[in-house]
């Protein structure tokens, strides 16, 4: 079981040497750019959660591995993905890696796709039952594919005494071998993050329905409006 930083205290000189370590962050992004507050909460969440990092990392002895979901390359052209696709990221490991730690390949490029593939399928209205739990048992299968891929990939490459961090969404799946002590990298402004995402996306739904309420109602009038027509004409 993962040891949630924050919650514990923090690891004293030699308490793991010879032992494998991984930092986990959970890695949350912000739906709405031009939302002020989420903009703030979501700041606040990377500022902490990099102070806790510095801090373990310290602690720990120094980093030497690197692993973020959806890298399937590591080294310079690993982070030139993450420059095209996460500047908070990209930042964050640049200042890694530039301080020693290796950035690794984390994923298979083909288990990858073919899961982004399924989800984007599973988003579209179906007809057939049969067809949508075909389609869920086929994405199950391959979520254990890519999540044991990574599992495998920081057994192979995380060697004995040293230190990696994994930054992954929080629903991940994978299994960490055994012989890895799990640090589960968890600021205050986590918590304060979730709370706000969840209202977010409750008022989302709220004015979704509204709106859908609204057209519902004109249509109802217009279509009423017909039918007068249609009577005073007859």
């Amino acid at each position: 079981m993962a040891d949630e930083l924050g919650r514990i205290q923090r690891p004293t000189a030699g308490q793991y040497d010879g032992r494998r370590k991984l930092l986990l962050v959970p890695l949350v992004y912000g739906p709405q750019a031009d939302n002020a507050e989420g903009v703030e909460v979501l700041q606040r969440y990377w500022e902490q959660m990099q102070a806790q990092v510095d801090a373990l990392e310290e602690a720990l002895g120094g980093l030497q591995h690197v692993y973020h979901e959806s890298l399937t390359v590591g080294g310079d052209e690993g982070l030139q993905q993450l420059g095209a696709a996460d500047q908070r990221s990209h930042g964050f490991i640049t200042s890694k890696t530039q301080a020693g730690a290796i950035l690794e390949a984390t994923e298979d490029m083909d288990v990858l796709l073919e899961t982004l593939d399924l989800q984007r399928c599973m988003m579209i209205p179906l007809a057939s039952a049969s067809v949508g739990s075909r389609l869920q048992e086929w994405h199950s299968d391959s979520n254990r594919q890519r999540y044991e891929f990574i599992a495998n990939q920081i057994d192979t490459t995380l060697g004995e005494n040293e230190t990696g961090l994994l930054l992954i969404s929080e629903r991940h799946q994978v299994q960490f071998p055994n012989d890895i002590e799990v640090f589960y990298v968890s600021p205050p402004a986590l918590e304060e993050y979730r709370r706000w995402f969840q209202n977010w996306a409750e008022q989302q739904q709220a004015a979704a329905a509204a709106a859908r309420g609204a057209q519902v109602a004109d249509e109802e009038e217009e279509a009423a409006s017909e039918d007068g027509s249609e009577d005073e004409e007859e």
